[in-house]
């Protein structure tokens, strides 16, 4: 590559300040209201007329890369394209999708204590944690944004007002790194929710089963640094370093994480997050990190890598590790039966000597029945139970609320300094946890209105008042129906689902397709129609992989 070309392009993606929180959540907005426009369509067409595929990349993927590129300065118009042919469809009728009976749902006292008693006889055993849409969606979303701003950042047509900033400043490129993290988090919450016991279990095998998983991940983090510097690639270096990149950071983190694992049992997750920030973001203020972060001169291995060793390490504690456990405390909402479900299963982990509470009988006049039951003497495998995604909704609301009014707080009395990825930071990783509880809530939220279902919400008796359950027949005669509109796992838009499904590999994809195209040609001097050509079907051919793969996992780890 062209030395003075090299210099040019590192100087095009160097030195920005960012946007405005409100202006990357209006750039966001769009990616919900597709989403909305998708169920809508979804909900009325025919059921013998699924979705095809370039429908999917239409509503799903080419929104996204108008929402980064021409729509970037008019966010507010790409919502309003979207939204008007959303509210026409739902001024159509939607089809018939089939009604549960009352009996699914209400059933006698006898058939009810039966219940209870087989779920209190199989939750000490592993917890089987059915899809949950909403999720599927809130990652596959993230995955398709990072494929294109990794990309799209190299064209003029990107605003440079979001691109990843030089010290500090709030963009979505910053955002996109934090989000990847906190999403790494939630899904790790998987263990735990399936067996919170996994807490207690021996730290040294842990270690290495997570070391195993994500080796490949890290290989993939060193084959990329000899690659960029083998090719003389133009590189950002403040960063993450001259050498780290973010697939070390992020095969790195879940090990550490693992380490807090008896701190866990005792403590809630999201404090120890919260605790983890705080430490961080003292270490930055009163222990020199943040000037050795900003100033010290790269004269060694260490202050070479200074931005990516500091932001895994930050004095013996990790700053994307707070971002990751905010991440994991979400997964245990999510994931679980009910919001409280792991909280009343940490507990019980936490005071084992405790004499276990009787379990309670359907007269009992408390709403989370499920979640107070005595743990049987040996483990059995667990019956799939209801997940009761407006409880979730709800708990999320909380959540979202109380980030956006610490962030609100933090920038009121400056503390921190304003955003900084760079420094991970106090007021990023909040901004990173408020951001991604919000969104995630709004995709819960689209999927309760266009797919409501009562095998997906709590229920309450008429008469007494007390919540009922589905028979557990009624949850083993629907977990064959994929349709959102009858299984209570439900599904994903197809597209989406093909995405989570191979996220890392099409990650890798994505990588390697940025570095070539970036090889072949001069991305910084193309016109804006060129690139959104070069972007269409850049998006179009991700897309297209994914979906050819859709039926298989291509790495298994």
């Amino acid at each position: 590559m062209n030395d003075d070309y090299k210099a040019s392009k590192e100087a095009f993606v160097s030195g920005m300040t960012g946007s405005s929180i409100g202006h990357i959540n209006m750039v966001s907005l769009a990616s919900l209201i597709s989403i909305a426009l998708h169920s809508a369509l979804r909900t009325r067409l025919p059921p013998n007329r699924p979705m095809k595929f370039l429908g999917e990349v239409v509503l799903l993927v080419f929104p996204l890369i108008l929402s980064v590129t021409v729509f970037a300065n008019s966010p507010g118009l790409l919502c309003l394209v979207l939204l008007v042919p959303t509210l026409l469809l739902l001024l159509l009728p939607r089809r018939e999708s089939g009604t549960y009976l009352p009996s699914a749902l209400t059933h006698s006292r006898t058939s009810s204590r039966d219940s209870n008693a087989t779920r209190d006889s199989s939750l000490p055993g592993l917890l089987a944690i059915p899809p949950l849409p909403a999720l599927t969606t809130y990652r596959s979303h993230m995955l398709l944004l990072t494929f294109i701003c990794i990309l799209a950042v190299d064209f003029p047509v990107f605003p440079r007002s979001l691109a990843k900033c030089e010290s500090y400043g709030a963009s979505m490129m910053d955002l996109g790194v934090g989000s990847f993290v906190f999403s790494q988090g939630i899904v790790s919450a998987i263990p735990l929710v399936k067996n919170p016991a996994y807490l207690t279990q021996p730290l040294l095998p842990k270690v290495g089963l997570v070391l195993r998983k994500c080796s490949p991940v890290l290989l993939l983090g060193l084959l990329r640094t000899i690659s960029v510097k083998g090719t003389e690639y133009p590189e950002h270096v403040t960063e993450y370093g001259v050498h780290w990149n973010f697939f070390i950071t992020l095969a790195l983190i879940p090990v550490l994480q693992v380490f807090l694992h008896p701190v866990m049992v005792h403590v809630p997750i999201s404090f120890l997050g919260v605790v983890v920030a705080l430490s961080h973001q003292l270490a930055l203020s009163f222990g020199g990190m943040q000037s050795f972060v900003l100033d010290a001169p790269r004269v060694g291995l260490i202050s070479a890598n200074k931005e990516g060793i500091i932001s895994l390490t930050g004095k013996y504690r990790s700053r994307y590790l707070a971002v990751h456990l905010l991440g994991v405390s979400t997964g245990t909402l999510v994931l679980a039966p009910t919001p409280s479900y792991f909280r009343r299963r940490q507990q019980q982990l936490a005071h084992p000597d405790t004499a276990p509470r009787r379990p309670r009988t359907p007269s009992s006049d408390s709403d989370s029945d499920d979640d107070t039951l005595a743990p049987a003497p040996s483990p059995r495998p667990a019956l799939e139970q209801r997940r009761e995604n407006d409880k979730t909704a709800t708990e999320l609301c909380s959540y979202a609320v109380l980030w956006w009014i610490i962030l609100g707080l933090l920038k009121l009395f400056g503390i921190g300094g304003g955003i900084s990825r760079r420094l991970v930071n106090l007021q990023y990783i909040i901004w990173v946890a408020a951001y991604n509880t919000t969104f995630l809530l709004g995709y819960l939220v689209l999927d309760l209105l266009f797919f409501p279902s009562p095998l997906s919400k709590s229920v309450y008796s008429p008469t007494s008042k007390l919540k009922v359950y589905p028979d557990p027949d009624v949850l083993k005669a629907t977990r064959h129906m994929r349709g959102r509109d009858a299984a209570p796992g439900g599904s994903a838009p197809a597209l989406l689902e093909a995405i989570n499904k191979n996220g890392l590999v099409l990650f890798l994809l994505a990588n390697v397709a940025t570095g070539l195209i970036n090889l072949s040609m001069q991305t910084m001097y193309m016109s804006d129609w060129s690139a959104m050509l070069i972007l269409s079907l850049y998006g179009l051919g991700i897309s297209a992989v994914a979906w050819s793969c859709r039926n298989r996992r291509l790495w298994r780890f």
